[in-house]
C-alpha cells in the first residue's frame, strides 16, 4: 500500500467506522416507509400515527415509532403529535408526486438479496438467485420501473451523443422499458427501434411505448438473449447495462450475436460500468459488482480490456471508448467482416 493509501486508511475513525456498520438503521427506515406507503398516506396535509397506521395496515405503536425515526432522518416534522412530509418526501416520496421515485421498489427487494452477502461470498455465487423470467409480476414491474425512471433521465443525452448518420434499424438488447429505443427513435430521422426482451418484459414495454405514442417507431421482439438469435439487418445493437448480469462465456457468445444481428459496418455499443484494470475504481462499480454477486449466478462488472476482447473475437474493430456523464462508459465496436 503507498504511503497515501496507508494515511487515508488511518484517517477513518472508530466512530466512522460505527456509522459505516450502523448505516442499515436509516435504509431500512427509509425502505420501510416507502414499502408500506407511510409518505403517500401523510400526504400534504398533517396525520397523527394513528391515523397513519390505519390507512397502511399496520401496529399504531410501531407506526409511531418508525415515524420518529423519518423525523431523525430529516424526512418527516412532527409538531403537537402530528407528523407531515418535509419538502424533499412530498416532492420525491409521495405517490401522486410528478418526481416520485418509483425505482426504489426495486431497492426494497434488493435487500433481500444483499443480505445473503456473506454466504454467497462464501459459495462464489448467489444464494438466493432467480431467473428474471421466473421472479414474479411484482418484482419484474419494480424493476422495470427502477429501470425506466433512471433510463428515461438518461437516455436523450446518452444518444445524443452517438453519431446516427446512415443508421435506420436500431436493436436494443434488454431493452426493458424501452426508454433507450424511444430516444432513438426521437433522435434519429428515419430510425425504427426493436426492443428485444424476455416474455413477461415485452407487456410492460409495449405499455411505455403506447404511452409515449411510438408503437409506430418502436416495435419488441420477445426472447431470451442467452438462448435464442437476436435477427438480422440492423445498423446498431445497442446493450445498456447488460452485460453485469451475465459471465465472461455468457458475454463473449452474445457480443457474438450482437455482431451477426449487424449489417456491413453497423456497431455495436455496450453502455455498462466499466472497471478500471484495479476493479477499485469507479467506486460504484466496485459496489455493483457485489451486487451481481448476490443477485445473480454469474454476473459481474467487467474491464474495458475485457470487452474489448470480446468484441475483437466477434470480429468487431475500430474499437473506442466513451465516456458517459452519468458514471457509465461506451466501449463501441464496428463490423468489418462477415
Amino acid at each position: 500500500m503507498s504511503s497515501s493509501g496507508v494515511e487515508k486508511s488511518l484517517s477513518i475513525s472508530p466512530d466512522e467506522i460505527r456509522e459505516l456498520a450502523y448505516a442499515f438503521q436509516r435504509s431500512r427506515v427509509l425502505l420501510t416507509a416507502y414499502e408500506l406507503n407511510a409518505f403517500s398516506s401523510v400526504g400534504e396535509g398533517d396525520k397523527s400515527s394513528g391515523d397513519v397506521a390505519v390507512a397502511i395496515g399496520a401496529d399504531v405503536h410501531a407506526t409511531d415509532r418508525l415515524m420518529n425515526a423519518l423525523c431523525a432522518m430529516g424526512l418527516m416534522t412532527k409538531k403537537d403529535g402530528r407528523f407531515s412530509n418535509t419538502p424533499a418526501a412530498s416532492r420525491f416520496l409521495v405517490r401522486n408526486s410528478p418526481e416520485f421515485m418509483s425505482g426504489l421498489m426495486h431497492t426494497v427487494h434488493l435487500w433481500n438479496t444483499w443480505s445473503t452477502l456473506t454466504q454467497a461470498v462464501r459459495q462464489g455465487t448467489a444464494v438466493a438467485s432467480r431467473q428474471v423470467n421466473d421472479r414474479g409480476e411484482l418484482w419484474v414491474t419494480a424493476f422495470i420501473a427502477a429501470m425506466h425512471d433512471r433510463a428515461s433521465k438518461q437516455a436523450p443525452t446518452v444518444v445524443a451523443q452517438i453519431d446516427l448518420s446512415g443508421v435506420s434499424r436500431v436493436l436494443d438488447v434488454g431493452g426493458g422499458s424501452g426508454a433507450y429505443a424511444m430516444a432513438f427513435a426521437r433522435a434519429g430521422k428515419g430510425v425504427r427501434a426493436t426492443v428485444f426482451d424476455l416474455p413477461n418484459v415485452i407487456p410492460l414495454t409495449n405499455a411505455h411505448i403506447e404511452e409515449e405514442g411510438l408503437s409506430d417507431k418502436v416495435d419488441t421482439v420477445s426472447g431470451d438473449y442467452l438462448k435464442d438469435e437476436l435477427g438480422t439487418g440492423f445498423d446498431l445493437v445497442f446493450l445498456s447495462a447488460i452485460i453485469h448480469s451475465n459471465s465472461s462465456d455468457q458475454n463473449r457468445s452474445l457480443i457474438q450475436k450482437c455482431a451477426h444481428a449487424l449489417r456491413p459496418s453497423g456497431r455495436v455499443i455496450v453502455q455498462d460500468f466499466i472497471m478500471d484494470e484495479d476493479r477499485i475504481n469507479p467506486p460504484h462499480g466496485a459496489f455493483f459488482a457485489l451486487n451481481m454477486l448476490v443477485g445473480t449466478d454469474a454476473g459481474d462488472t467487467y474491464t474495458e480490456a475485457e470487452v474489448r476482447a470480446w468484441m475483437e473475437e466477434a470480429g468487431l474493430s475500430g474499437i473506442i471508448r466513451k465516456d458517459s456523464p452519468y458514471g457509465s462508459t461506451q466501449i463501441v465496436g464496428k463490423k468489418t467482416r462477415e
